[in-house]
């Protein structure tokens, strides 16, 4: 799928369609990516036909939703792996950002995998994240900070565990779910490991992320 180079917006464009994209987003995430047009308007404090200005269709915002994600996990695993002391400092920085799995995983439908799938400039930014997330996991275990028997597939899977863990807790309680399982979880990751894990490290190969 070809795409046209995006012109650039003004101020108040560009507020209007970081609005929509953080609504839908959000949204997404908590119910999928079926949700009416006009309930993503209403969150995002804009009428439905801005939306439509912005993004022609729900396919289109489907595509801007993970394009604008990809780039933001991009971002902040690049500079993690550029600041932070150690790779395993940088792998505990990517993991509390990653809100990507998170819509990846509430967001799954066949429409967005179509979607998802479809668009090459998507494709292109979920495997740069891969990539930077391979690198990640070789540095740290390489420097002897992450056991050595799991992969980023193994990574990915943990974080869903923590998304769907605050999906079965009470309210007041899901705020404290997802820095307190990631904690146990990175605990269960650091080298060197207590004993054996079953089977073989889940890979990049092994997801079916959108």
């Amino acid at each position: 799928m070809v795409t046209k180079p995006e012109v650039p917006l003004r101020a108040d464009a560009r507020r209007n369609r970081d609005q929509i994209l953080v609504a839908a987003r959000e949204i997404f995430a908590e119910r999928g990516a079926e949700v009416p047009m006009e309930e993503i308007a209403r969150r995002a404090s804009v009428g439905v036909g801005t939306l439509y200005r912005r993004f022609v269709d729900r396919e289109a915002l489907i595509r801007a939703v993970f394009r604008d994600t990809f780039q933001a996990v991009a971002d902040e695993t690049r500079a993690a792996l550029a600041q932070e002391r150690t790779a395993w400092d940088a792998l505990m920085r990517i993991m509390r950002q990653s809100a990507w799995l998170h819509v990846s995983v509430q967001a799954k439908s066949s429409r967005v995998t179509a979607v998802v799938r479809d668009d090459e400039e998507t494709s292109r930014m979920r495997d740069e994240v891969l990539d930077m997330l391979d690198e990640v996991v070789r540095r740290a275990q390489d420097e002897g900070s992450l056991r050595g028997d799991v992969g980023v597939g193994d990574l990915a899977m943990l974080f869903v565990s923590v998304v769907h863990q605050v999906q079965s807790v009470t309210e007041d309680a899901a705020g404290l779910v997802p820095a307190r399982v990631l904690a146990i979880m990175m605990d269960g990751l650091r080298a060197p490991a207590p004993g054996e894990l079953p089977g073989r490290p889940l890979t990049r190969g092994d997801l079916e992320f959108p």
